[in-house]
Formats: structure tokens, sequence, C-alpha cells
């Protein structure tokens, strides 16, 4: 098999897990769409989070874990995707050099936001300043981690369906974790302002 038909392959399969995992609800409420016109990406954010509409209502605690539980989600599904484009044959030397150094930032990436779900559930509690600073210094990581990667496919050589796979999915992660950390500011905001 090609090169581009097993990308093809993984990209729709992974894709399809997605999208029946997050699908967007005909019923979302208008708290979702209010909440995600603060962030930085609104239409990602209120279609990543529509299906969690029922379990939201309009609570910014429920809002918040959706959506870093939503990071947490594509950020181990582009791990898992990059680990196995890591595996193909016929990749160039600076095609596997980042995607290598791309598989090891988005593992990182994905404890970053895995100690962050842990820590989000602190908020309600005392010390709120400390768990959000840690919550939100966490998904900072992260998103550190795959801005990292997508650097390393930054170079003009390095065109071609590689590159845009894998930057397409390790693009839409950073997006869906930097509005999860919009929305964790605003529900500490509001934990703050209402005791």
């Amino acid at each position: 098999m090609s090169k581009t038909k097993i990308l093809f392959v993984l990209l729709f399969s992974s894709h399809y897990l997605l999208f029946a995992a997050s699908a967007s609800s005909p019923n979302a409420t208008s708290f979702i769409e209010a909440e995600c016109r603060a962030t930085h990406y609104p239409s990602l954010c209120v279609q990543s989070l529509s299906a969690y509409s029922k379990t939201v209502q309009k609570s910014p605690k429920q809002l918040a874990r959706a959506a870093l539980s939503v990071g947490l989600s594509r950020a181990q599904s582009s791990s898992t995707f990059i680990s196995k484009a890591a595996l193909m044959r016929g990749l160039r030397p600076m095609e596997r050099r980042a995607i290598d150094d791309c598989a090891a930032n988005m593992a990182g990436a994905v404890d970053q936001l895995s100690l962050s779900v842990k820590e989000l559930g602190r908020i309600g509690s005392e010390k709120l300043s400390w768990h959000q600073s840690n919550v939100e210094s966490w998904i900072g990581a992260a998103m550190t981690f795959q801005q990292t990667c997508l650097d390393g496919f930054s170079s003009p050589a390095m065109a071609g369906d590689v590159k845009i796979a894998v930057m397409k999915r390790v693009l839409d992660c950073k997006q869906v974790t930097s509005n999860a950390l919009v929305l964790i500011h605003r529900y500490a905001a509001a934990k703050r302002k209402h005791g």
C-alpha cells in the first residue's frame, strides 16, 4: 500500500471516530454558544462541545470539564495517529525526524493535559488560585508541545501529504486546547465571583 493510501486510511478512520464522539448536536444550548464566543475559535468550540449540551446545561464547571476532556481526547487521538504515521515506509529522513519529534511532543502534550484533567476537579475546593494556576500552566505547556510539533513541519522542503495530514491534526488539537484554556479561566473567574 502506498504512503498516500496509508495516510488516507489513518486520517479517515481517526476522523470518523472523532466525529462520532463529538458530533454536533442540534440541541446545543445557547449557553454553550454564548460561552464559546469568548474563545479564539468559537465555531470549533461550539462544534466540539455541542454534543455535551445535556451534561453541561448552564454550568461553567461542566463546560470547562467537557472542553478539557475533548482537548485530551483529541491530543490522544493525534498522538496515536502520529505514532502510526512514523511507522510508514518511504519517509524521507527529514520527514522521519519531524514525525519522531512530533510524536514525542504530542506524548508530552497528552501528559500535561492528563494532569490538567485531574487538577481541574480540585478547583471547586479551597486554594482556588493555586489549582487554577496549575491547570492553566499545564495546558500552556501542552500547547507549547503542540506548537513545537507544528514548527518541525514549517520548512517549505517539508511539503507533501505527511506534512498536511500531521499539521491538520495537531493544529485542530491546539485550537481545541486553546478554547479549553479560555473556558477554564472563565469558570474559575465565575467561581471566584460567586464564592
